[in-house]
């Protein structure tokens, strides 16, 4: 008799046929039973499709229409109470849905975990990205999303969602990526629990959708302003359901909104304005972070505000860095901003 399953992984895939079979064996190698796979091909124009199909795995190819939608197509090919969306160009490592199994109760929105960066040849960048602790619980992330409008939280691959969490997405229609609204709504459905340590592999090359990995670009920035005005105004719609009495700050006043805003604006070659640079310090002091965080980053800011304009971009390309940064990075990247 077939095993009910518990997790189901759904891997969506454009144009990674370099990647594609190591993230579906990093799956098939895991030997869980309780675990349903399933492959969507997003209209691949490379090999990708011929890989995918070579696997034996159960896939699907469809017309290429984004990651949002390919994660829905494999949602409603899915039965599992839980669903983690693993990018193809990712992978899981070994003995990771066994150490997230156990967490899988019915009171679990989410279970995040942290992920080891690795280049596109495989070669280690950072070791767990972002450094997450191990914790459960549900009030304590509510009131840094009400506050911040974000909380700390992996990329994609990170993430093993409640199926009542997925199917929000249906109502995203103005958003391509997977990990928006959903990440910010799971914590007012249910607990979120959070492992410290690496169950997967992040990998960083110049097609990450994030922008990591690459030189910070206006265009980026502009575009996760907009996305995250959307997202923050569809969550409080959302939480004006679930907590009417909630108060979620406005989008622009948020450290996210603000440190975006000023990263687009250098990077477009101008100066912050100092009624704007105040807001943004302002932002930094009220987020729910310690003081030794607060301190840190408003020296930071203020070190690029003041910076002559190709200095302040150098800053910004090593505070978008991923892994350890160091003086060796910032002359590398000031020397390439002249």
């Amino acid at each position: 008799m077939e095993r009910e399953p518990r997790i189901a992984v759904v891997i969506t895939c454009f144009n990674y046929e370099t990647y594609v079979g190591r993230a579906i064996q990093s799956v098939v190698g895991q030997n869980a039973a309780d675990c349903e796979l399933v492959v969507i091909d997003d209209g691949s124009t490379d090999r990708s499709w011929e890989v995918i199909q070579q696997t034996g795995v159960r896939a699907y190819r469809i017309a290429n229409s984004g990651q949002r939608s390919a994660c829905l197509y494999g949602l409603g090919r899915t039965r599992a109470p839980f669903v983690l969306f693993l990018d193809a160009d990712d992978e899981l490592l070994p003995g990771a849905l066994d150490r997230i199994r156990p967490m899988l109760d019915p009171g679990v929105a989410k279970v995040q975990f942290c992920l080891t960066c690795v280049d596109a040849t495989g070669h280690v960048i950072v070791e767990r990205y972002p450094a997450l602790e191990a914790f459960r619980s549900q009030d304590r992330v509510v009131d840094e999303i009400l506050r911040s409008g974000v909380y700390q939280t992996p990329p994609t691959s990170g993430n093993v969602f409640r199926r009542d969490v997925c199917e929000i997405l249906h109502q995203c229609d103005y958003d391509r990526a997977v990990d928006g609204v959903i990440l910010l709504i799971a914590p007012f459905m249910g607990d979120v629990v959070s492992i410290a340590d690496s169950l997967g592999l992040y990998r960083v090359h110049g097609r990450n959708d994030s922008g990591v990995g690459r030189a910070p670009q206006a265009a980026t920035f502009e575009r996760d302003l907009r996305r995250f005005e959307l997202r923050l105004a569809h969550l409080r719609e959302l939480v004006r359901h679930l907590r009417p009495e909630a108060a979620l700050i406005a989008a622009q006043r948020t450290y996210y909104f603000r440190l975006m805003d000023f990263s687009a604006t250098l990077v477009r070659g101008s100066r912050y304005r100092p009624g704007s640079f105040l807001q943004l310090l302002r932002a930094i002091l009220t987020e729910p972070r310690p003081w030794k965080w607060k301190i840190a980053n408003t020296l930071f800011s203020v070190a690029m505000f003041l910076a002559p304009l190709h200095q302040a971009q150098a800053l910004l390309a090593l505070r978008f860095s991923v892994g350890r940064r160091s003086v060796r990075q910032f002359l590398r990247a000031n020397n390439a901003s002249h």
